[in-house]
């Protein structure tokens, strides 16, 4: 009999562990607060305390060859990005195909979980369930954590000052639901990321006035890259990826900021990052440039104070008349039924190893999955995470010894300060992280040795999108469908928008979009040369 092992949420989390430890034979008992699968992805009208929020309007940033289980493509004529309920269809869809909604027990929440009195020895869990007001207990050998990380606000009020004085209404953005009750009204959001600009955008076609408050500033991008195709299929390559990490840093910050200002100077539109050479994560809105050329939105500096009825910015503008503040300022990590020193067992900040592990424990049996966030996806991310904490709990792999793995997580605080600009942050480098999990499990795949055995699959796999179908090309969990899946991306990418005929489709070519990318870096390099 394999090891009993909890899992808190049934999201894509949830759903890839329960997953991943049916393959390495271990069982699985899902706990999920609602009566759905999808978590974050299912729309509701109504706000529920401890639960994700999301917007009518919400799409996906990612598009759909490179956000999919990596043995479970997406049909072909879903849209290259997806309504929040085309996304809650397609994981109903791989929970159901994948028989994993029998190992969920919905409307249970978790109210606890504590380390068993001999956890020293066994390693094992006491979770406490309610369930129609009765609670129960028992006992698991390991405990797996799919809580998500937008469920607690982060509401800034007493950094502000005068927020008390003001008379307007205040909320977070996770109790916004839609434009209806905005017409007419001024409204002022406080927060540049995705969630800010795409409720400022959308509040800016029945409001009055709409302003965004930013305090940094941000790299807006838009879901189309060059030629009009998904952005993340041209910028999440390997080969890119390369690039940047190994060309001299002046270069990398000046190719990178050269890219991010490649559609608008961000200087012209109040936008500019303080310090744009930092890879924080950029937000995606294809309206906001237009919103501000048109002046149905406005972008100012971070707020100095409120008065009853205004806000006063930074530069001594002001904005009169308010009507609403909607706070778009983010999320805190929490759970509630945890001891906050095993998550947080240093200086009150997370400290995960490979932001999994908490690295003090006796024994690894708990994991957190899907505490991360870069320009990647959400679902192949948590897969392969899943993956290996699943082999992990059932012994297959062994983490490093405590102080091996402080002084990984200490390294990585450095380089994140480096890149990101916090050391806390729970930002990374997709491809990196990745890979970095792939090799711990056997999955990674040999591009040298691909270019010698299948120099196609090679050129697709190292210069084309790195899709999560690479993480079961080889190895544990090897999809037998992988490498047609990757030589056939673009062909599902294009099928959607095939609805008139105008002649033949036109898929990139990853040679011209290799020398695109070459040549400038290149050319830079060669001119630095010259005048030394």
């Amino acid at each position: 009999m394999g090891k009993r092992v909890a899992i808190i949420g049934a999201g894509v989390s949830g759903l890839a562990s329960i997953r991943s430890c049916l393959e390495e034979g271990l069982e699985p008992t899902c706990f999920e607060r609602s009566d759905h699968v999808g978590g974050l992805w299912k729309f509701s009208n109504d706000v529920e305390e401890g639960r994700a929020s999301i917007y009518q309007s919400v799409f996906t940033n990612s598009s759909k060859e490179m956000m999919c289980f990596p043995d479970f493509p997406y049909p072909d004529d879903f849209p290259n990005f997806m309504h929040n309920c085309k996304l809650q269809e397609y994981i109903t869809t791989f929970a159901k195909e994948k028989d994993l909604l029998k190992y969920i027990q919905f409307k249970t929440l978790v109210s606890s979980v504590k380390k068993c009195p001999d956890f020293s020895i066994t390693g094992q869990w006491d979770v406490t369930t309610e369930k129609d007001g009765k609670q129960a207990s028992a006992i698991f050998d390991a405990v797996m954590i799919c809580s998500g990380h937008h469920v607690y606000p982060n509401l800034p009020k007493e950094s502000l000052a005068g927020l008390k004085h003001f008379k307007g209404k205040c909320f977070h953005s996770r109790d916004y639901k839609g434009p209806e009750i905005f017409k007419g009204k001024r409204v002022l959001v406080i927060g540049l990321g995705n969630s800010g600009c795409d409720i400022a955008t959308e509040l800016s076609h029945t409001a009055q006035q709409v302003i965004i408050s930013s305090r940094s500033g941000s790299w807006v991008m838009s879901r189309l890259g060059d030629d009009g195709f998904p952005w993340d299929m041209l910028v999440i390559t390997r080969f890119e990826t390369f690039l940047r990490n190994n060309l001299p840093t002046a270069i990398s910050d000046w190719w990178y900021m050269k890219q991010m200002n490649s559609r608008f100077k961000h200087e012209n539109y109040g936008l500019m990052p303080l310090n744009g050479t930092l890879r924080k994560e950029p937000v995606f809105n294809d309206e906001l440039p237009a919103c501000i050329l048109c002046g149905t939105v406005s972008i100012k500096p971070n707020v100095k104070t409120f008065t009853e009825t205004s806000a006063i910015f930074e530069d001594e503008t002001v904005f009169e008349a308010i009507d609403y503040v909607i706070f778009a300022t983010g999320y805190t990590s929490a759970y509630p039924f945890l001891d906050d020193s095993i998550i947080k067992s240093r200086n009150n900040e997370v400290t995960l190893f490979k932001a999994i592990f908490p690295p003090l424990l006796e024994k690894p049996t708990m994991a957190v999955i899907g505490l991360v966030q870069s320009l990647g996806a959400a679902i192949p991310t948590t897969d392969l995470q899943a993956r290996w904490a699943a082999q992990i709990i059932k012994g297959t792999c062994t983490l490093p010894s405590v102080e091996d793995m402080m002084n990984d997580i200490d390294e990585k605080m450095g380089k994140k300060l480096k890149w990101f600009g916090k050391s806390e942050t729970i930002q990374t480098d997709y491809i990196m992280y990745m890979d970095e999990l792939a090799t711990f499990i056997g999955v990674k795949p040999n591009i040298l040795w691909l270019f010698l055995t299948d120099p196609k699959l090679a050129w697709e796999v190292f210069f084309g999108p790195c899709s999560p179908y690479q993480f079961r090309l080889v190895g544990p969990g090897k999809w037998p469908g992988a490498r047609n899946a990757i030589l056939t991306q673009w062909d599902r990418m294009l099928k959607p928008m095939k609805t008139r005929a105008v002649g033949s489709l036109q898929k990139p070519s990853s040679f011209f979009h290799f020398l695109k990318l070459l040549a400038l870096p290149v050319l830079l390099m060669a001119i630095v040369l010259a005048l030394i």
